[in-house]
């Protein structure tokens, strides 16, 4: 039963992981990667529902999903129901397959504009908003969403009510209020009550980084899927490894040193084509970061590779450190330990306030 596929209205994925959309991180070069480690769908990084500002090229690199697999998914945030609706049907212009529309973001500066979680505390207009998307493209419509606005507004189920009656086909949830942001644990026992009160697909999100955790919230939850976001970061062949543990019990594919170097080498290959040498040496340092977190001996190049300016010194530094630190390693364990999805294994109380809310934009 673990390994039925997810389906998403027409759409048959290939198994029930997928990756999470993360503002700044699901760019073209990282769904990809994870695509080809096995993630069942991707999501775009969220793209803003006013038009006007569709010509910066941030969002242009976010609507770019020509050269991706389908289905190609779109999320879109707003709060004005025509401008959403618009937005969602020049997506499917685009090419999107799937539109996502977040209502799960719980960061501060988009909360401010009543937009992302902050549209829970404002049912009316959440049914107006999924309606009008709805009506206005031929494509599926899905819902990320938490599971209220705080522990005292939690609306989980009848959210879940006025989507499903509104036209959406999948549901995503993440086992966290609007008020918790990323602190504390993901509970999924709302997941649950969700997924008992309405027919179409639920999708399980929130701190789930192995299979062994994916498998247990499968079973407790019934839900139909899992979304990986923060687990996948310098994971992606976290995919593989939970896709693999749900069809037979185990992980039977060890991830590599080698592999691991040659996907590093490939994803800032792609970075730098993507957004060009400056900003290409500078979106790789984050992921490289990522990458050096979940490698053994990775502290010992983290900061002389976050100084590197040039493609060239970047990719020269990964190769002298594989080439020197772990020339006698063979494989990875898979991990079982949720510390690492804690922002990179620092914690929030080490971090200042401007860090903190520059990294819950980042994976909201």
């Amino acid at each position: 039963m673990l390994s039925i596929p997810l389906k998403i209205g027409p759409h048959v994925l290939n198994g029930r992981v997928v990756l999470a959309p993360m503002s700044g991180i699901t760019d073209a070069p990282f769904r990809n990667i994870c695509l080809d480690f096995g993630a069942s769908a991707t999501y775009s990084e969220m793209v803003t529902s006013d038009i006007r500002l569709w010509q910066h090229e941030k969002t242009q690199r976010r609507l770019n999903i020509q050269q991706q697999s389908s289905p190609r998914c779109i999320q879109i945030l707003g709060i004005d129901p025509v401008q959403m609706a618009r937005a969602a049907k020049m997506c499917v212009d685009l090419g999107a397959d799937v539109i996502d529309i977040n209502m799960g973001c719980p960061a501060k500066k988009v909360c401010h504009q009543s937009a992302g979680s902050a549209l829970l505390k404002d049912e009316q207009l959440v049914r107006e908003i999924l309606s009008a998307v709805v009506k206005a493209v031929d494509v599926p419509v899905t819902l990320k969403y938490r599971t209220g606005w705080s522990h005292t507004q939690k609306n989980a189920v009848e959210i879940a009510h006025i989507a499903e009656n509104s036209g959406v086909q999948a549901l995503t949830l993440h086992g966290r209020t609007a008020s918790d942001k990323f602190n504390g644990h993901a509970e999924h026992f709302t997941v649950a009550a969700v997924v008992a009160a309405v027919q179409i697909p639920v999708i399980a999100n929130g701190d789930i980084c192995s299979g062994p955790q994916a498998k247990k919230i499968l079973e407790q939850t019934g839900a139909d899927g899992i979304m990986i976001g923060r687990g996948a970061q310098g994971r992606p062949w976290i995919f593989r490894e939970v896709q693999e543990f749900l069809s037979v019990g185990s992980v039977q594919t060890l991830v590599s040193i080698k592999e691991i170097c040659s996907t590093i080498l490939r994803h800032v290959h792609s970075l730098y084509a993507f957004y060009g040498e400056l900003t290409g040496v500078r979106v790789a340092r984050k992921h490289l970061g990522w990458y050096l977190d979940n490698i053994p001996n990775g502290h010992v190049v983290k900061h002389q590779m976050q100084r590197c300016t040039t493609t060239s010194d970047q990719i020269d530094c990964v190769n002298q450190f594989f080439e020197q630190h772990l020339f006698d390693q063979t494989c990875v364990e898979p991990t079982h330990n949720e510390q690492q999805l804690r922002l990179g294994n620092a914690s929030l109380q080490q971090l200042d306030p401007k860090t903190i809310a520059k990294r819950e934009v980042l994976a909201a």
